[in-house]
């Protein structure tokens, strides 16, 4: 299983100063912090300099590449239940 991460978001996972993880949420795939939505045991791992990207199996049947347009924007917010604080 081969999934492309564009190179912005490796550049985000890099600079950011922590771990991101590509999850399910109500709307789809969406990139975000670990402290949200830790890591599991089975995710597939991307290094992104000292970081890591985690990529969920569930999501990673479904999507060939992971874009900026994933990554969780707080402006814009989340009205999910599986994340009721965003």
């Amino acid at each position: 299983m081969e999934i492309m991460v564009d190179p912005k978001v490796i550049e985000f996972v890099k600079s950011s100063g922590e771990d991101y993880r590509v999850s399910t949420s109500c709307s789809g795939p969406i990139i975000i912090p670990t402290s949200v939505k830790p890591p599991k045991d089975n995710d597939l791992r991307v290094k992104c300099g000292d970081h890591t990207l985690f990529i969920s199996r569930v999501q990673a049947r479904y999507i060939s590449r992971v874009t900026m347009d994933m990554v969780y924007d707080p402006e814009r917010g989340l009205s999910c239940s599986m994340y009721p604080d965003l």
